[in-house]
This record gives C-alpha cells, structure tokens and sequence, in this order.
C-alpha cells in the first residue's frame, strides 16, 4: 500500500526466495518498509503481524499526542513543534528500557549521582562553545562580553575564567548546553530553566545572628577515596569546610550521624529518609539554619580522574547536584519541594562563579528526578566532591574554592 505520514508501514512480499533473506526496515512516520523474501513459515507471518501491531500501536499514540511526536522527532523531520525540552527526547530514546527497569527512572543508582556515565565528565564537557555569544548578532558581541552581569560577592580574586551575559543564559539551548547534565529520570523544560528569574534571586544572608547558620551533613557518611585511611571519608571532608566557613565569619553546624550503617553494615536503601528525619530534628533545634549542605563523593569509572589545579595544588573537581521531584510525566505529588527554583538558583550562581574565578575547578551541574532532602531551606545543595579515585588530600583541597563560592554567593549583592 501507499506509504503514509506518522505510524503507517507499507510493506511488500517477494516469493520464491528463503525465508533466510527476511529483512525488515522499521521507523515509525517515517519512510519505511517491511521487506519479505519467501517462501514465508506460519511463524515467520506470527512474528510480521506482532511487529506490525506493536508499531500501529505507536502509530496510534504519536497521532494522539502530537507534541510528544514532535518532541522525538523534532532533531530530524522539519515542519514539527519545536523542541521545548532535549532532556525529554533523551529519555523518549531510552522508554523502553526505563519500561522494563523501571525502578531505575525512579532511583538510579542509589539516590546520588553515583554511577553516571562517564561521558557526564569527559574532557572539555564545559566546551569551547562557553566563551561564544550563542544566538546573539556577532555586531553586538564586542559590547556585550565587555558588560557581563556582576558576579556574586566581593573578591580580591582576579577573574581568569569565562564570564557570560544575560543573553547567553537567557538563551535555553545555551544555558542546558553549557551548564546541565540531566538524567532521564527527569525533564527541565523552559519554563523551569530560566536563567532570568533564576539569577535575580536573593539568596545573601546575614553572619551575625544567634546559632548556626549553616548545616553540614553526610547522607553517605562512609564514602572514602583512593587514599583513604582510617576516618578520612567524605565527614572529615565536611569538618574542612565547616573550619573554613567559621574563619570566613559563619556559625556552622557539622552533623557528623551516620545514616548509611544498619546493624554495622553498609546500607543505603533508606540513607535519604534517614538523613531527612535527622535533619529535621536539628532544624527543629536550630530553626537560625538558612544553609544546608549535603556533601558527597561521586563513583565513575576506575581510569577517570576527576581534578584541577587550583592556587597549585591538585584539587578534586566537584558537581552540584539538584532533585527536581518531577519525571518526564510530570511532577511526584508526594515529594513536593517548595525551594526547587532557590536551590537550582543556589547552583547555578555558584557555577557561575567557579567557572570565572576557578575554571575546571566544577562539572556540569547534575539534574536528577528525585526530591533528595533539597526541600527543608532554600540554600540547599548536595555536592559531590570528586570521586573513588581522587586522593584525599584532593578532596580536602576542594574545600577551599567550594568555600569562597559559597562566601561570594551568600554574600552577594
């Protein structure tokens, strides 16, 4: 039969031939055929007709939802709604597979960013593209990179990496590109990802005051690196930044509880509900707490080593990490975060400040589809601080670019 648009196959015999030679071209909406070179078994025509249903089947969906046909074949057919999120057509690639696992498009590996592929951290992730006005008339380049929106804080640090303007992170395509990874268990669209009302964000606070203002935790209290000794885990990382924020001027709580030991063994199905019952205790105890701080150790792949010089020294790179409580399907009712916009606001200014004052110091910031205790204050972040195969001394020294970002973004203007 004729070919047609959207989900309808043609297909043509041949006899004569062996059932050997069967071959079979498929893509729905597009131009496709089912070939068959006979002579043709009951079985072979069982399996046609199965193919052939599940694909009308799809047929049948893209025609009753356009826009997410549209989405999927936004990046090859012309003529279709834009793309309003790439993130969404990634996970449309990978549905079938999150189909069949579905507890991974809910949980991952565990609850962090452990084991993200390691393309998330290739060399160059940040690309050249940064440092390009993307979308913007190249006449008007020269004034605008002259006029970039003031970074957060005050600083004696000279700015020796990129800086960007409002133009360029206005641009969606852009900020994704240059900034984000996102997991396909979720989707930030243009309307959640606006780098306008995201940056206009007051996020300062005061050091004077009674009681702490910032909490520091360890979902994972047992994550170690490469080195590790006795004790040296991602807590005695914590204690590094809370001595480094209290000479900085701020009241620090460290909570050093383990959340991740059940009966001495390493367990971490329920760390996440565990850490948030904690957390909330001492908020109750502390409700001065503005900041809080969960702070990781990422898992990648043995020959990866994630780590920059800064001020001279070998530093382990770090990623911020933000849960969205929404999949692609839209939003997890029951994990509902009121300060999801603060708190990627809270990210995004401290990326941006590394990339100007500490250039390969921080990965794409990672965006996954789970709520991950971000939902208690409206400065919260988790980091995760290199990886199995940094050093230690790595990590400890990542402590103190992590603290001027901090000091520059909640004490900014």
């Amino acid at each position: 039969m004729e070919h047609m648009r959207r989900g309808t196959l043609a297909w043509k015999m041949k006899k004569g031939m062996t059932a050997a030679g069967l071959a079979l071209g498929l893509a729905v909406g597009g131009k496709a055929a089912f070939v068959l070179t006979g002579p043709v078994s009951r079985q072979d025509m069982e399996n046609l007709a199965k193919t052939l249903g599940q694909h009308m089947i799809q047929g049948i969906w893209d025609l009753s939802h356009p826009m997410e046909y549209a989405r999927t074949f936004a990046e090859g057919e012309q003529g279709y709604w834009p793309d309003p999120d790439p993130s969404y057509r990634q996970y449309q690639k990978l549905r079938s597979f999150y189909e069949s696992h579905p507890y991974l498009a809910w949980y991952g590996l565990e609850e962090s960013g452990e084991g993200q592929e390691a393309s998330n951290d290739t060399e160059g992730e940040n690309g050249e593209e940064g440092s390009a006005l993307a979308g913007i008339d190249q006449e008007r380049a020269g004034s605008l990179a002259a006029s970039p929106p003031a970074l957060t804080g005050t600083t004696t640090r000279p700015v020796i990496g990129k800086t960007y303007v409002m133009e360029q992170l206005a641009d969606y395509d852009f900020l994704m590109k240059n900034f984000y990874n996102v997991h396909t268990s979720t989707t930030a669209g243009r309307d959640l990802m606006n780098a306008e009302n995201l940056l206009s964000r007051d996020l300062t606070i005061e050091k004077e005051g009674d009681g702490p203002q910032i909490l520091i935790y360890h979902t994972h209290s047992q994550e170690a690196f490469a080195d590790s000794g006795a004790g040296e885990t991602v807590v005695g990382v914590g204690s590094r930044l809370a001595q480094l924020l209290e000479e900085k001027g701020y009241q620090v709580y460290h909570d050093e509880s383990v959340y991740d030991l059940v009966n001495g063994k390493l367990d971490r199905s329920k760390a996440y509900t565990y850490a948030g019952e904690g957390i909330e205790k001492i908020l109750e105890q502390y409700p001065s707490i503005q900041v809080i701080l969960d702070i990781h150790r990422d898992g990648v792949a043995e020959n990866l080593h994630l780590a920059a010089m800064v001020d001279g020294k070998s530093t382990a790179q770090i990623m911020f990490f933000n849960g969205l409580s929404q999949t692609p399907e839209g939003p997890v009712e029951y994990l509902e975060n009121p300060y999801r916009e603060d708190n990627l606001a809270f990210s995004l200014r401290m990326q941006l400040n590394a990339q100007a004052y500490f250039p390969g110091f921080t990965r794409k910031i990672y965006l996954k589809g789970l709520r991950y205790n971000l939902h208690l204050r409206p400065r919260s972040a988790l980091v995760e601080v290199g990886a199995q195969t940094n050093t230690y001394e790595e990590a400890l020294n990542a402590m103190g670019p992590l603290s001027e970002l901090l000091d520059m973004v909640l004490q900014g203007s």
